[in-house]
């Protein structure tokens, strides 16, 4: 099985607001970079988006780390979820992206990573990066 890494980050302009999302995966020493955005979002979506997103673009079964700054998206894969998932999602915001990443990651072995965000990360900088970009592009689009 092959180990990828996947560096995650979202952002949104306003909460809600225009919002994007920015992806790095990385196999060996191949990288791939994914971004996209939403006209009216939250962070949390957005940071939730980024992961399923990268998990999405991957071909076949592989052991994943999703490294994000989202305490939100790291406690919710590594301890929240069977917990919403026994409740059937009761009182849990954004369902439906959670039900998108249970679909999406099933064939996959996950395991989510923290780290500080802002500070220094390389790739979770340049994540938000991708993730502010989408997210000004949209709002400029949606002020035309």
């Amino acid at each position: 099985m092959k180990k990828i890494t996947l560096f995650s980050d979202g952002s949104a302009l306003g909460n809600p607001g225009p919002g994007g999302y920015g992806v790095i995966l990385r196999f060996g020493d191949k990288e791939k970079e994914i971004s996209g955005s939403e006209a009216h979002t939250t962070n949390n979506r957005m940071e939730l988006l980024g992961a399923i997103e990268g998990l999405r673009a991957l071909k076949e079964s592989c052991e994943v780390d999703i490294v994000s700054d989202s305490s939100y998206v790291t406690k919710g894969i590594n301890e929240w979820l069977s917990g919403w998932i026994k409740r059937d999602f009761k009182k849990v915001k954004n369902i439906d992206l959670w039900k998108d990443y249970i679909e999406v990651s099933k064939i996959h072995k996950v395991n989510a990573i923290w780290v500080r965000g802002h500070d220094g990360h390389e790739e979770n900088e340049r994540c938000d990066q991708l993730a502010r970009t989408e997210a000004e592009k949209m709002k400029e689009s949606l002020n035309e």
